[in-house]
């Protein structure tokens, strides 16, 4: 057979390596890798997750001596900044902090500029933090088994109170009765703090409320806790059992906070990352100021993160589209 042979012309071939070239000199300093200061966009609006990434960079400043700024660029449900770490060159220099809204926004957004598998890298699933499934103490039900079961047998009676449709306190309610089959009334408040009021005067029965919020009201006894929302207890509450425990198999929901970087970044950069990344959150004085709001440090792998983001995009699809959810993210 003969062979063939195609010209090409002397100005083509430094086109072609420049297009090479971010992933050529990423690949060959890698181990220098941050010779620069990394940006991390965080998508979202709330104020959270970016305090959060700032103790981690400041731990990892003081480590190692690389920095790493933090840079918030929230807006249309945090598909904004998501969308321009989509874009960016894949040499590791631009990174994106994410929440639960990534593993949402997919089924509410149809029209997403980026695609949530393909075009990000998982660094590392950071934490994740629990909530209380609280009730009235004159409610007729001491156990979240009592609740599930009270519920299914007196449908739409039990008022659930809500800081809105979709929000970290809804879902997790959403979710509990999509799984067992029950139904009650969700009371979506615009002020949340209105809400717990409404729970310690009765005329709510049960709300979902995080553990710093909710302990303090517990043991003051004007709430009863009845489940966390993890899928393991976590030692703020350590007497409250998990929703698991309690007969719902497989429940679990959790306000979680994970790093990415643009799909093609180099393996050795990503490794590099989550050795950093996974170092800080194990400070103990990040830990010390997390885990009293029952936040449970994770520091997963670049696999075990692609694996747990699959998992949470299966659970919100079905809950999605099989209740007919109008949800609306940040």
């Amino acid at each position: 057979m003969a062979m063939r042979y195609r010209y090409v012309r002397p100005f083509a071939l430094p086109l072609v390596l420049a297009g090479l070239w971010p992933h050529f000199a990423v690949g060959q300093s890698a181990d220098a890798y941050p010779a620069k200061p990394v940006m991390i966009v965080v998508p979202h609006e709330a104020v959270g997750i970016e305090t959060e990434m700032r103790m981690f960079a400041q731990s990892i400043l003081e480590s190692t001596g690389k920095t790493f700024i933090v840079d918030k660029k929230g807006g249309a449900g945090g598909t904004i900044g998501t969308a321009l770490v989509a874009r960016a060159v894949p040499d590791g220099y631009t990174l994106l902090a994410q929440n639960n809204g990534f593993a949402i926004t997919p089924f509410v957004y149809p029209d997403l500029p980026y695609d949530y598998v393909k075009d990000f890298a998982p660094v590392t699933l950071l934490d994740k933090r629990a909530y209380l499934l609280v009730v009235h103490p004159s409610a007729p039900f001491k156990t979240a088994v009592e609740y599930i079961d009270y519920a299914r047998t007196h449908p739409d009676e039990l008022n659930f109170g809500t800081s809105g449709v979709g929000s970290s306190t809804h879902l997790p309610g959403a979710l509990l009765h999509y799984m067992t089959n029950t139904k009650v009334t969700f009371v979506h408040y615009k002020q949340s703090s209105q809400r717990l009021v409404d729970v310690m005067a009765g005329r709510v029965q049960a709300a979902v409320v995080t553990v710093a919020t909710g302990m303090p009201t517990v043991k003051s006894g004007k709430f009863r806790a009845i489940a966390v929302t993890t899928d393991r207890r976590v030692p703020a509450a350590p007497d409250v059992p998990t929703l698991a425990e309690q007969g719902v198999k497989g429940f679990e929901y959790t306000s979680w906070t994970g790093l990415l970087a643009p799909a093609r970044v180099p393996q050795p950069v990503i490794a590099k990352l989550n050795a950093m990344w996974t170092q800080a959150i194990r400070d103990p004085a990040v830990v010390k100021k997390l885990e009293s709001d029952a936040t449970i440090m994770v520091g997963s792998t670049p696999e075990e993160f692609r694996k747990f983001i699959a998992e949470e995009a299966g659970r919100y699809r079905k809950l999605i589209q099989e209740t007919g959810i109008k949800i609306e993210v940040d």
